[in-house]
């Protein structure tokens, strides 16, 4: 697996998490600076069209509007549902008419370049300023398909006036820490219940070194599954001794909406969690700390990382045009600034990380998003979550043994991904 940077933001974040609290401090400011327009104006005509949720249509509105003093290009800005994105943008593309450019998640991009909607973005030598994860994110055999400005990743989430001191670096630290705490649990997860959630655990899956799909060099997947091999069992093993037929620490009654009560209850010193679930939290009365997840494997716990960003329409018609409107006037720190504003994602625009990271618990998840890796955008990722789920759920629930399982999944897996 391999293990990506966070610039400046990261450094902050690691100073940050020693006097971590809840987050309701204010992102700081920036200073602001005029668009990077330097380069001759576009010469076009007619308009450009950009989809965006209605939660970021300011943002990007305000710099369009500077687009179109400069350049004369019109920019209309259509609100769709973000969920309805996806389709909406396979299904209208190849018709010539979709939008020259969208809002969009980096895990809809395989299927986006197997219809072939979507083209290459040249970002003119800028990927330095966005953090390294963002860039892979947006990257298919080789390429650069998008403009990444959000990242999003779960951390360790901590009760500081039930555990006062940073998380240890191994699991089996934080849980002897969580048993000296007296809660009710030493720590609690989201299992997904009966039907398992290999997304929450994949942290300390890869700490095992069995990443779901191995990666080159340059961070593309492949289509080989890494989960096989003694790395995998070892995993499997380490959930049936932590499961309920072993040490009693996961259970399968945690769904996404009980592991969080019971955090926010103050019965468990511990918890996985993203950015999404601390509002519950603080309303609640708790102080929380966010940190990088513990190994429990000996390598690195390198979460999933979900990026949205910027996708270019292969059916443009100002394709050069749409290509300065990104690079030049959405990657500035006043317009990355004010889509966080909008909504705030940790930033994948690398100055406004370091910005926002002011604020402990968005340093905290920029932390653990440091370790992570891009969730596969290849298409056969959506092959692999109902066998995988289904055996992490198993083998918690003492159901199955681990290997068994295991290799049952492993054999589902090969007979799904070669059909």
């Amino acid at each position: 697996m391999r293990k990506t940077t966070l610039s400046v933001a990261a450094v902050a974040a690691v100073t940050l998490l020693a006097t971590a609290c809840s987050g309701g401090t204010e992102p700081a400011e920036t200073e602001t600076s005029e668009p990077a327009a330097t380069e001759a104006a576009p010469e076009a005509t007619g308009n450009l069209v950009i989809w965006v949720d209605e939660n970021r249509q300011p943002a990007v509105e305000a710099a369009a509007e500077s687009f179109t003093a400069e350049t004369g290009v019109e920019i209309e800005t259509v609100v769709k549902n973000f969920e309805d994105i996806r389709a909406d943008f396979l299904a209208q593309v190849p018709t010539g008419e979709g939008p020259d450019l969208t809002i969009g998640a980096h895990d809809w991009l395989g299927s986006f370049i197997v219809n072939g909607v979507v083209d290459t973005v040249d970002l003119g030598g800028r990927e330095g300023e966005f953090e390294d994860v963002a860039v892979e994110a947006m990257t298919y055999d080789g390429q650069l398909y998008g403009l990444p400005y959000a990242l999003e990743s779960v951390g360790l989430v901590r009760n500081t006036e039930l555990a006062p001191d940073p998380v240890p670096e191994t699991f089996d630290e934080m849980i002897a820490q969580g048993r000296d705490a007296g809660t009710d649990l030493p720590f609690v997860i989201n299992t997904g219940g009966a039907d398992g959630d290999g997304y929450a655990y994949y942290a300390f899956q890869t700490s095992f070194g069995a990443p779901v799909f191995t990666q080159e060099d340059d961070g593309s997947y492949t289509t080989e599954i890494g989960m096989g091999g003694d790395e995998g069992y070892a995993f499997a093993e380490w959930l049936g001794e932590n499961g309920q037929a072993g040490e009693g620490v996961f259970s399968t009654d945690w769904t996404p909406d009980i592991a969080e009560q019971e955090f926010a209850d103050g019965n468990a010193p511990y918890t996985v969690a993203g950015p999404w679930s601390i509002a519950m939290f603080t309303d609640a009365g708790i102080d929380v700390a966010v940190e990088p997840i513990p190994s429990a494997g000996g390598e690195t716990a390198a979460p999933f990382v979900g990026v949205q960003g910027f996708y270019l329409s292969a059916r443009s018609e100002n394709k050069l045009v749409a290509t300065q409107f990104l690079t030049n006037y959405m990657a500035t720190p006043e317009a990355m600034q004010a889509l966080y504003d909008a909504d705030p994602r940790l930033p994948a625009f690398a100055e406004t990380a370091e910005a926002v990271a002011e604020d402990p618990v968005v340093a905290g998840f920029l932390a653990a998003a440091q370790n992570g890796a891009p969730m596969p955008s290849i298409p056969e990722m959506g092959d692999v979550w109902e066998h995988w789920n289904a055996a992490e759920a198993a083998i918690i629930a003492g159901d199955a043994e681990p290997q068994e399982a295991w290799d049952k999944m492993l054999a589902d897996l090969d007979a799904t991904l070669t059909n």
